[in-house]
């Protein structure tokens, strides 16, 4: 699996033969990209319906696009997308050779169109390369996209435990979302062996030190190994899945 990071909460996940971008928003700092600069993606996932994270959804018309029911309908509506994939938290959909689970996050969801709109409930995703079962298996790799959210226990008593990812991407810039100290106790919690901070250092409210995130992982006496990328920059978990 090869994971790409372009900035805020923008990812491109490789599973095989298939490729996946997460939440594409290129108008940020930490990305030279433009959207025409990215290799179509097969799939499109949406965490929620904040412009920081829908914005460049049009520059891929042949990817299908994931997302809550209502947040796919407005795509479709207002984006002319032709193949959508509607789910709803808890679901997993099976996207080419990657399995896709929702899970909620704590977040709000309004959309500042020309009228208030709703895209349902904010949401973050397991992209795992085999099928989640509770027969654990030593050769399947996980990577969970927290989405836009805040410390929540389901990290420690149902996406940890159960749906097992190995590599996290957590929000850590504060103010709209957990910063570097709840991010790194979201790191323990999770049981990870990787974890990538995003979302900070976008806009001013979200500037931070990130390496005080590095020391608040530490600090929870996790194992995890925290990488902090580069704009546009990737890693990738070969099998036998180790570090990359």
């Amino acid at each position: 699996m090869e994971l790409t990071w372009h900035g805020h909460s923008t990812w491109y996940v490789t599973v095989d033969d298939t490729s996946l971008l997460i939440d594409p928003f290129f108008d940020n700092p930490h990305t030279s990209l433009d959207p025409a600069d990215v290799p179509a993606p097969d799939y499109v996932l949406l965490t929620h319906g904040h412009a920081d994270h829908v914005a460049d959804v049009g520059a891929f018309p042949d990817a299908t696009v994931v997302g809550t029911p209502e947040l796919t309908g407005w795509v479709a509506d207002e984006h002319g997308a032709g193949d959508t994939i509607g789910m709803n938290l808890g679901g997993t959909v099976e996207c080419g050779d990657a399995y896709v689970t929702m899970h909620r996050a704590d977040h709000t969801n309004g959309m500042m169109t020309d009228y208030e709109y709703s895209a349902g409930t904010p949401a973050g995703y397991v992209v795992g390369d085999t099928e989640p079962t509770q027969e654990t298996d030593e050769d399947a790799f996980a990577f969970y996209h927290a989405g836009d959210t805040g410390l929540m226990t389901e990290m420690r008593d149902v996406i940890g435990p159960f749906l097992e990812p190995d590599a996290a991407a957590l929000p850590v810039g504060d103010h709209f979302t957990m910063g570097p100290a709840q991010g790194a106790i979201a790191a323990d919690w999770l049981d990870v062996d990787h974890v990538f901070p995003m979302h900070y250092d976008t806009f001013p409210p979200i500037e931070i030190d990130v390496s005080r995130f590095e020391r608040e992982v530490a600090a929870t006496g996790s194992d995890a190994d925290v990488h902090v990328l580069d704009g546009d920059e990737s890693h990738t978990f070969e099998r036998p899945y180790g570090d990359g």
